[in-house]
């Protein structure tokens, strides 16, 4: 069906059939016939046998991205129809619909592509050159299955400039897909109104990932003081201040970021209880300590502080040193929020660093919850890319 044939080394692509959708360009023996990147090739084990379908690009060290494991499969508009209707059927039943991530890439068997839903607007990343040249078939299903169950689609806005982009041999592009619109749009998330600017704001404007973890520290913060470092655009510390906290700072070190923060506490009247700061967390925190400062609660959601295996170590003193910083600020018994967004930051190595840092600051924790992603940005088990964000809660506690 597909004559473009990659074959694999004897003993290699271990993690594509253990279940993963990735082949690396140094696990492929041969490619036989002619093609372009970005064509659909069959995939098959050193000796012939089928292993499935997917888009070739061999400008990338990601080769071959897996569209399918079944060998009658055809990849028409009918199959990419069966992909997101299930995705937005998984929506339905796992989570808040109003916005969430409706595609998330290879754990929706649609490798290389992210499609955020914010209200009746949709905000599209692209990251890899098949998935890019399906684009328009994905984007136009996903209009006609949302509109089945009465979401009228006003706009599109592509967010595909990402660096990453560079390394599939793709230019990086922004902007939009279809007639131009108001790309500040409002949201409702856990009761908490945000202005979100699809345009210009980080990643695709707003982070869902963390619907359920923000939810998770509204009951720790009614009545009390809280601390949000890295707040973005408020959403943990507006969680905090919809609950009920008595005061609230959030910081963050973009100027741009702290001024929408201020714009949406007002939109929920919060602006007397939750106040921002545009400074560096990590000049921030050793100030607040020397003035004696303490907070009931401190939330501390960093952007990745390494995206790559090769900056792992530097990223471990970075996780470190905020840790070790904001479990000094907490009032004995009173609760830690951290977290890293990190693929290549194990959890394994995540814990490690958190407890060398509560070692240091002489403090013992004690685990009330440990969180993922929210449940729109599924895991796929034997994809460990999707497996990124590591959420804990401590109740921090003077030696007894």
């Amino acid at each position: 069906m597909y004559d473009v044939f990659v074959t694999l080394k004897k003993g290699e692509g271990r993690t594509l059939k253990n279940g993963g959708a990735w082949v690396y360009d140094n696990e492929i023996d041969s490619v036989a016939g002619s093609f372009e990147n970005g064509d659909i090739v069959t995939v098959r084990d050193f000796d012939g046998y089928f292993l499935g379908y997917g888009f070739i690009n061999t400008r990338s060290k990601i080769t071959v991205r897996l569209l399918s494991r079944k060998q009658d499969t055809v990849i028409d508009r009918g199959f990419i129809m069966t992909r997101v209707k299930n995705a937005w059927e998984y929506r339905k039943q796992t989570i808040d619909t109003s916005c969430c991530r409706v595609i998330f890439g290879e754990a929706d068997y649609l490798p290389g592509i992210v499609v955020d839903k914010f209200s009746d607007v949709l905000v599209v990343e692209s990251l890899a050159l098949g998935i890019d040249r399906l684009k328009p078939v994905i984007l136009d299903c996903l209009k006609e299955v949302l509109a089945a169950d009465g979401i009228l689609i006003r706009g599109i806005y592509e967010r595909s400039d990402a660096k990453v982009r560079l390394l599939e041999g793709m230019e990086r592009f922004k902007g939009f897909i279809g007639d131009p619109f108001d790309t500040n749009v409002e949201i409702t998330e856990n009761g908490v109104r945000y202005m979100v600017d699809v345009m210009d704001g980080q990643k695709t404007g707003f982070f869902l990932d963390q619907k359920n973890n923000r939810a998770a520290i509204q009951k720790l913060c009614r009545g009390k003081r809280v601390l949000d470092c890295f707040t973005h655009t408020g959403s943990f510390a507006l969680n905090a201040g919809i609950a009920g906290a008595a005061e609230v700072l959030g910081v963050d070190a973009s100027e741009t970021a702290v001024r929408q923060a201020s714009k949406n506490s007002a939109l929920n009247n919060l602006q007397d209880r939750v106040k921002f700061l545009c400074a560096d967390v990590f000049e921030l925190l050793p100030e607040l300590e020397a003035k004696g400062e303490t907070f009931d609660v401190v939330i501390l959601d960093p952007p990745a502080f390494t995206k790559s295996r090769n900056s792992v170590k530097n990223a471990v003193k970075g996780y470190r040193e905020i840790n070790l910083r904001g479990i000094r600020l907490v009032k004995d018994g009173g609760f830690l929020a951290t977290c890293s967004c990190s693929h290549f930051m194990d959890p394994a190595l995540f814990a490690k660093t958190i407890q060398e840092a509560a070692r240091s600051a002489r403090r013992r924790l004690r685990q009330a919850e440990f969180r993922t992603q929210a449940c729109d940005h599924p895991i796929l088990w034997a994809a460990d890319e999707s497996y990124y964000l590591k959420f804990y809660i401590f109740q921090v506690c003077e030696e007894k």
